[in-house]
Parts: C-alpha cells; sequence; structure tokens
C-alpha cells in the first residue's frame, strides 16, 4: 500500500526523532516539534495506521511508538537524504587518511580506525582474495648469520615480510642473486600462477645456494604465497557499542563482541555481498547473528580495480544519511590516498638508490 505524504512525513519525523534520541516517539512529541501542519489527534490517528501497516512498532513499557525494519527500509529507499559533507569534514577525513602509508593494509587499517571514530560504530575494511594480483619484487633480507627476512610486493602495495631461519649462514651476496633471481621469475605472475609454476626449475645458481633455497626458502614462499591470497579483515571501534543505548543490556552486548569475534564468518558475510554501496537492515542479513543490526558496505577501487570493501555494523538505530555519506567519501579517497603514498614511496626507493 503507498502511504499518503502526510503519512510518509509522520513517519520521517518519528525515523528522525528515534534515530537521534533512542527514545519511543510520541504524537506529542511529533506535532510539538515537528512542523506538519496537523493537529495532535491527526498524527495519533496516522501513526496508529502506521502502526497496524507494520511501520511502527509499540513497545509495552512506552506509550510511545519505535520505527520497525520495514520503516527503515522505507526511509533507506526513499526518505533519508545522505548529509552533505562540509569542507572542514572533508578535509579533517583527508588529512588523516593521506599519509605516510606504504602498503595498502595500513591504509586500510587507517580508514576503518578514522570510520569508527568519526561514526561511533564499529568498522571494517577488508582486503579480499587477489587472485588477479601479481608480484612486484621479492627480496632477501639479512638479519643476522642464520635469520633472513623474505618481503613480497605485489602490484596492489600488498606486503607480506616471512622470517625465514637458515640451516647455514648465508652470505649477501647469495641472498641478492637469489632475490634478483626470483624477482625476475615472478615479477608479473599472478599470486595463484606463482603457486602453480615449478620453483626448484625456475632458478639457476650455484649448487650451496640452490640447496639453501630449496630446504629453506621455497616452503616460507609458497606460505607466503598462499597468504598473500587470503582476506584480510581489520576492524576497529569494537567498544564503541557500550556508548549506544542499545547495547546497555549487557548480554546482548556479549552476543555482538561474540558475533565480531567470529571473523571468518563475518568475512565471508562481507565477501558474499554485491559491490557498491550496500544498505541491509535486521533480518535482511542472511546470518542469524547479525539480523539484529544493520550493515553498511561500499566497495573500493585502487588504479580502477576492485579491490575490498569498507563499512559499518551497528543497531538498526543508525544515522543513515550520514553513515552513507561518510563511507562513500572515504572509498572516493582511498585510491587517490594509495596512489600518492605509494609514489612517495618509489620517489624514496629512487632517492636512495
Amino acid at each position: 500500500m503507498d502511504l499518503s505524504e502526510r503519512k510518509l512525513k509522520i513517519l520521517q519525523a518519528i525515523i528522525a526523532d528515534f534515530i537521534r534520541t533512542a527514545e519511543p516517539v510520541g504524537s506529542r512529541t511529533i506535532s510539538k516539534n515537528y512542523d506538519l501542519g496537523v493537529s495532535p489527534a491527526t498524527v495519533r490517528n496516522e501513526m496508529s495506521d502506521l502502526e497496524e501497516l507494520g511501520y511502527l512498532s509499540h513497545p509495552h513499557t512506552s506509550s510511545g511508538r519505535v520505527p520497525s525494519e520495514k520503516a527503515y527500509r522505507l526511509y533507506v529507499n526513499e526518505l533519508m537524504k545522505k548529509k552533505e559533507l562540509t569542507s572542514e569534514e572533508k578535509d579533517a577525513i583527508a588529512s588523516r587518511l593521506y599519509g605516510n602509508v606504504t602498503e595498502l593494509e595500513n591504509l586500510m587499517k587507517r580508514a576503518a580506525h578514522i570510520l569508527s571514530e568519526i561514526t561511533n560504530l564499529t568498522a571494517f575494511a577488508m582486503t579480499p582474495r587477489k587472485d588477479e594480483d601479481t608480484l612486484k619484487y621479492i627480496n632477501l633480507l639479512p638479519v643476522d648469520d642464520y635469520t633472513v627476512v623474505l618481503m613480497l610486493v605485489s602490484e596492489s602495495g600488498k606486503v607480506s615480510n616471512t622470517t625465514v631461519r637458515l640451516e647455514k649462514p648465508a652470505s649477501e651476496e647469495s641472498l641478492r642473486i637469489l632475490s634478483k633471481t626470483m624477482t625476475y621469475n615472478y615479477r608479473g605472475k599472478t599470486l595463484s600462477e606463482a603457486l602453480t609454476l615449478d620453483i626448484i626449475e625456475s632458478f639457476k645458481t650455484d649448487a650451496e645456494s640452490m640447496a639453501m633455497f630449496e630446504r629453506n626458502i621455497v616452503p616460507s614462499f609458497v606460505k607466503t604465497l598462499e597468504d598473500m591470497l587470503n582476506v584480510n579483515l581489520y576492524m576497529d571501534g569494537l567498544t564503541n557499542i557500550f556508548s549506544l543505548p542499545e547495547y546497555n543490556d549487557l548480554d546482548r552486548a556479549k552476543m555482538f563482541l561474540e558475533m565480531m569475534d567470529k571473523r571468518e564468518d563475518l568475512t565471508k558475510a562481507l565477501i558474499n555481498r554485491e559491490n557498491g554501496v550496500i544498505i541491509t537492515i535486521g533480518n535482511e542479513n542472511k546470518e542469524e547473528a547479525m539480523q539484529d543490526c544493520s550493515l553498511i558496505t561500499a566497495t573500493y577501487h585502487v588504479d580502477g580495480k576492485l579491490m575490498g570493501k569498507i563499512g559499518v555494523i551497528g543497531p538498526t538505530r543508525m544515522r543513515y544519511g550520514e553513515v552513507t555519506s561518510i563511507v562513500e567519501y572515504l572509498t572516493d579517497n582511498i585510491s587517490d590516498a594509495f596512489k600518492i603514498t605509494e609514489g612517495e614511496t618509489e620517489g624514496d626507493k629512487k632517492g636512495n638508490g
């Protein structure tokens, strides 16, 4: 049933008031605080109709009403006005996002932290499985006679460092040759392709270096490639829920934290979400543990390539318009922020070379 313009205005006022106060909304509040041009009695009648239609519920302990998930869906689809961020707000976000970050993972950690602080919700950033990501260079850095750090860098900026213990000491020269040879053989190969190649056959070095490579380096190299393919999920602001009235109930707060602790389940849920800006409310979330929450996610790109997702999770009473604007602004700037930091890093490398 299509709602009349008056019902829509009243419903919008109720949702706005409840999002702001977290208190059930009565007809007197709507009549007093919102200039709708109708009497309190008319507001009461319209609220009763909205309740019958499933847009409002009536807590037993209060005479006021609260929006239902159906109301929030209507609000997001038709009534929500995205907040226009001010120049000051944009500058504050950009100044914190742009900075000395040399790895995409660190940039996403920073983005999740910024998002959680601004929204006062639990925020996350995810880098998805990178089957098509390609290797850029490989380096073996000596720590001491028996320890080296195997560093793999992909074109997307993903950096993985693995400490490798050697059976015998390796000279810096042999490590340099191995690094150069590995980079030559694997540059431009996708992570998946690199795992299918015959690593041993790819190299022609002296017997001693080859033996050390086969016994010590190869297992770590393969494990690091596998790890680089895996999803990374960064979360921030878990304790923000304790400032929200919805989680004054310790049992509910405990359930939320337990849900967030199941990283694998959350990661799968995020991977399976569609691309773009997606808002799911309550029971729209397929995962049972999330059916008490709303989830806003957006996809971000680097160099025009779809990279991962960023977003927030919290109660259904959420400032949807404001949060969506902040999430969108962050995703729009992540690519530029990474280009700048990557450019600075490349410049540093050239300068140091």
